[in-house]
């Protein structure tokens, strides 16, 4: 038996209360992350967004054709509420707040493992990309359930409105 944290959620969900983050991804920080002052660059928090939310698609959507579709920002803005630290034990939350005809709204925290205390927080709108045709394209019927599913959102009669 060992000692370390498990730091990965494993609520399943039927447990998960409505609006809170089913997925957690531990995240390493690298040497060239932080800055002469000590601190995680602000930059660098977008690319652990990225990192946790291709982790997102890849555990909730599966089988997607990536090769065909992508998953595109139009819209992002972060918070910064608190400073990150070489040393720290880091993590990113992601869920989807909102599903719409062709957009979803991704929220993400950047929060520390040991005190749960919030460092960052994100929100993305985001649409799908059919590459082919380079437009914004409706989410699959399959892709709104399983994130419904997943974050427990109740189905939306604007999944069915036209919107980008």
């Amino acid at each position: 038996m060992t000692n370390e944290k498990q730091y990965v959620s494993e609520t399943r969900p039927e447990e998960t209360p409505k609006g809170e983050f089913r997925h957690i991804m531990p995240l390493q920080i690298r040497f060239n992350d932080v800055d002469k002052f000590g601190h995680v660059n602000n930059t660098v928090y977008f690319q652990f967004y990225d990192t946790a939310k291709t982790d997102y698609f890849a555990t909730v959507c599966k089988n997607v054709d990536w090769e065909s579709v992508a998953i595109v920002v139009v819209h992002i803005e972060a918070d910064f509420v608190s400073q990150v630290k070489a040393d720290n034990h880091i993590a990113a939350r992601t869920r989807v707040s909102h599903i719409g005809h062709k957009s979803f709204h991704l929220k993400q925290d950047i929060i520390d493992l040991d005190t749960q205390e919030v460092k960052c927080r994100c929100m993305s709108i985001m649409v799908l990309y059919d590459l082919q045709r380079q437009q914004a394209i409706p989410l699959p019927e399959e892709w709104v359930k399983s994130i419904s599913d997943f974050d427990g959102l109740a189905p939306s009669s604007n999944s069915t409105k036209a919107e980008t």
